[in-house]
C-alpha cells in the first residue's frame, strides 16, 4: 500500500475553488468522452449521513485503449473500467474508486481537505503517529514544467492572465508567497492498494505516478480557464453540470466528440 499526500497550491480562495473545481470537472469530462470510452455520470444528487452533507456522485470510467499495453494484456476488454463513488462535503471530499475485475484486490481513495493557506499545515488530516510515518508528501507547483505531450501554451499559467479576476500570469516560485491575490491548498491524501502478487508494487507506483500528472494538469486548467467560471454561483455550475451529464450520456453511444460548452456570461 502506498499513502501519499499531495498539496496542491492554487491562487484562489477555498471557496472560488468550489465553483471553479465542479466547472473543470465537468468541462475535462466532456473533453475526454468519445464514443464508447470515457465518462458515465450514474447519479450527481444530495447527500446527507450523520456527519456532513454535500453532494454525492457516482461515475463509470470506460477507460479502453487509454491504460497502458501491459494493463491491457492481463485484463479482459470487459473489465476495463473503473467505478467511481464520490462525496463532495465541501471543504471536505472523499472520493472512492474500485475495479469490478479486481474487487477486493484493488482500492484507490482520496481524501481531500482545503484551507485557505499555502500547505503548511503539516497533519490537517488527523493521521496518527504511525499512519505518518508511511506517509510521503509532495508539492504540486502549477507553474512548473509539464511534459512537452501535454504542453499548452493557453494553460500555462505563466503566461495565461484572468481579466475577470484580476490576477496571472503566475511568475515562477514567487506567486506561492505573494499578498498581490488568495492563496490556498488542495491537501489530496491518496491511498492506493493493489494485492496481485507480482504487480503490487508496479501498479501502485503506476497510480501515484498518473495521479499526480493529473493533479499537475487539472489544477493548471482550473486556474486557466478562471474567466469562463468566475463569478458563477453554485447553481450555475449545477446547471451546467446537469447539461454535461446529458452531452455525455450522447456521446458514449456515439462517434463524435462531446459538445458540451459553457454556459454564456
Amino acid at each position: 500500500m502506498r499513502l501519499t499526500e499531495f498539496r496542491v497550491i492554487l491562487p484562489l480562495t477555498v471557496e472560488e475553488y468550489r465553483v471553479g473545481q465542479l466547472y473543470s470537472v465537468a468541462k475535462t469530462s466532456s473533453q475526454e468522452t468519445t464514443g464508447g470510452e470515457g465518462v458515465e455520470v450514474i447519479k450527481n444528487e444530495p447527500y446527507t449521513d450523520d456527519q456532513r452533507e454535500g453532494q454525492y456522485t457516482e461515475k463509470i470510467y470506460h477507460l479502453g485503449n487509454r491504460l497502458p499495453g501491459w494493463v491491457r494484456a492481463i485484463c479482459p476488454a470487459s473489465a476495463l473500467k473503473l467505478e467511481e463513488k464520490a462525496w463532495n462535503a465541501y471543504p471536505y471530499c472523499k472520493t472512492v474508486l474500485k475495479s469490478p475485475f479486481m474487487g477486493d484486490s484493488f482500492s484507490f481513495i482520496i481524501e481531500t481537505r482545503h484551507a485557505q493557506d499555502n500547505g503548511t499545515q503539516e497533519n490537517i488530516h488527523g493521521l496518527s503517529e504511525k499512519v505518518l510515518k508511511t506517509r510521503e508528501v509532495e508539492y504540486v507547483d502549477i507553474t512548473n514544467a509539464v511534459d512537452k505531450k501535454e504542453y499548452k501554451a493557453e494553460e500555462d499559467p505563466t503566461l495565461v492572465r484572468s481579466e475577470k479576476a484580476n490576477r496571472g500570469p503566475l511568475v515562477n516560485g514567487e506567486w506561492r508567497t505573494s499578498t498581490a491575490h488568495p492563496v490556498m491548498c488542495c491537501y489530496k491524501l491518496v491511498t492506493v492498494e493493489f494485492k496481485w502478487f507480482g504487480f503490487q508494487t508496479k501498479v501502485e507506483n503506476l497510480m501515484i505516478r498518473i495521479e499526480r500528472d493529473l493533479f499537475m494538469k487539472f489544477h493548471r486548467q482550473v486556474y486557466c480557464w478562471l474567466d469562463e467560471w468566475f463569478g458563477w454561483t453554485m447553481e450555475d455550475v449545477r446547471n451546467y453540470e446537469d447539461r454535461t451529464k446529458e452531452a455525455l450520456a450522447a456521446q458514449l453511444a456515439s462517434k463524435e466528440p462531446s459538445k458540451a460548452k459553457p454556459m454564456d456570461d
